[in-house]
């Protein structure tokens, strides 16, 4: 969707999909993260950096009531910590270390009594395309590889690690009339 030419019916219909959603699921590194991995030492690990305004868009987002889950392939005791200790998403919706994300998905879907439509999932490689295709609302990032790209509901203007996530948060409240 280009800022310049606008479909107004392919906003509408986008429009139309983020009204139903409930839960907002993430991918990590490439969405939250520009992708970039720094090794801390033994006591810390590997480390990434994060934006704060996707972290203030997470705390908006539980404070209107939204189910938030993280679902990564990645591991780290930062992951943990941001997640959990900073911004205060629930353990039981926190899932690391695992490429293979549909039994997640799953559970989370289970555990919440959620249909795939009331779900928005950002994922940015190849292993995402199952639940980008399964969910309500999907996106990524400009850096995606084209074949997840074309699996999207929507690109984002912004790269990750610098807003992206924030960037389809602002839309799910704007479609909901929430800001």
């Amino acid at each position: 969707m280009s800022l310049t030419k606008v479909d107004h019916q392919k906003v509408n219909s986008l429009l139309d999909k983020l009204k139903n959603i409930k839960c907002v699921l993430l991918d990590v590194d490439g969405i939250l993260t520009d992708g970039r991995v720094i090794y801390m030492g033994e006591e810390v690990g590997w480390n990434r950096f994060f934006n704060v305004y996707d972290g203030h868009g997470l705390k908006m987002l539980r404070d209107f009531g939204f189910t938030l889950g993280i679902i990564s392939g990645g591991d780290s005791l930062g992951l943990h910590k941001r997640f959990v200790e900073n911004l205060g998403l629930s353990e039981k919706m926190c899932f690391f270390g695992n490429e293979d994300k549909t039994d997640a998905y799953d559970l989370i879907k289970k555990e919440n009594n959620l249909q795939d439509s009331e779900i928005c999932y950002m994922g940015d490689e190849l292993f995402d395309i199952p639940l980008l295709n399964q969910v309500g609302f999907s996106a990524t990032v400009p850096e995606a590889s084209f074949l997840v790209q074309k699996s999207v509901d929507y690109v984002t203007k912004k790269s990750g690690g610098k807003g992206a996530g924030r960037e389809v948060m602002d839309l799910i409240m704007y479609a909901k009339g929430l800001i």
